[in-house]
C-alpha cells in the first residue's frame, strides 16, 4: 500500500507543509493572558466586596441575606469560568495549530511543530503510521484536520498555508489511516 518512489524511503528531511503566523500566536497569547487577568479580577472583586447590609427590623432579613450572598458567589463563579474558557480556548488553539510538517530521512517518521502558548512553538515527532488525515486538501474550506494516534484533540493545517510537495504530502500525511 506504500507508493513506490518512498518503497526506500526519502533521501533527506522533506518539508511538507508550512504556515508562519507566530505574530498572530503571539497576540492570542496576550489577549488570552488579558482576559484571564480581567476575569479573574472581577471574580476576586465579586468576593471581597461586603455583603449589602439589610436593615435588622426588615421582613424576610434572613432571605434577603442569602439571595445577596448567592448573588455575589454566583457572580464570582461565573466571572472565574469565563476567565478559565477563554485561557483554555487560546491555549488549546494555540497547541494544536500546526506551523510546519516536516517528512523525516526513510518516509517512517514526520515531525510536526505547532505554535504553542504566546507563538513560541514545539516539536514532536511520530511514525508516519500513527497519523491520519480526516479530510483531503480539496474537500475542507479552512482547516484539515489530522488525528494522531495517543493524542485527545485534531491538529490543524491552516490551508492558507504553504505545501511545497503537494504530491508526498497528499502520500504520507495527507492519506487517511485507521487508527
Amino acid at each position: 500500500n506504500v507508493p513506490r518512489y518512498l518503497q526506500n524511503g526519502v533521501p533527506r528531511d522533506v518539508l511538507l507543509f508550512r504556515h508562519e503566523r507566530g505574530r498572530f500566536f503571539a497576540i492570542l497569547g496576550l489577549f488570552c493572558a488579558g482576559q484571564g487577568i480581567f476575569w479573574t479580577s472581577l471574580a476576586v472583586a465579586a468576593l471581597s466586596r461586603p455583603l449589602s447590609r439589610v436593615p435588622a427590623e426588615a421582613p424576610n432579613r434572613s432571605y434577603q441575606d442569602l439571595r445577596s450572598a448567592l448573588w455575589r458567589y454566583g457572580l464570582a463563579v461565573g466571572c472565574g469560568t469565563m476567565g478559565v474558557l477563554v485561557l483554555g480556548a487560546g491555549l488549546l488553539y494555540s497547541l494544536r495549530s500546526v506551523r510546519s510538517v516536516m517528512l523525516l530521512a526513510g518516509g517512517q517518521q514526520v515531525t510536526l511543530t505547532t505554535y504553542a502558548p504566546f507563538g513560541l512553538g514545539t516539536c514532536f515527532t511520530v511514525p508516519l503510521n500513527q497519523i491520519s488525515c480526516m479530510a483531503h486538501r480539496g474537500e475542507v474550506p479552512a482547516m484539515l484536520p489530522l488525528k494522531v494516534k495517543g493524542r485527545r484533540f485534531y491538529f490543524l493545517l491552516d490551508k492558507a498555508g504553504h505545501f511545497p510537495n503537494t504530491q508526498l504530502f497528499d502520500n504520507t500525511v495527507g492519506a487517511y489511516r485507521s487508527l
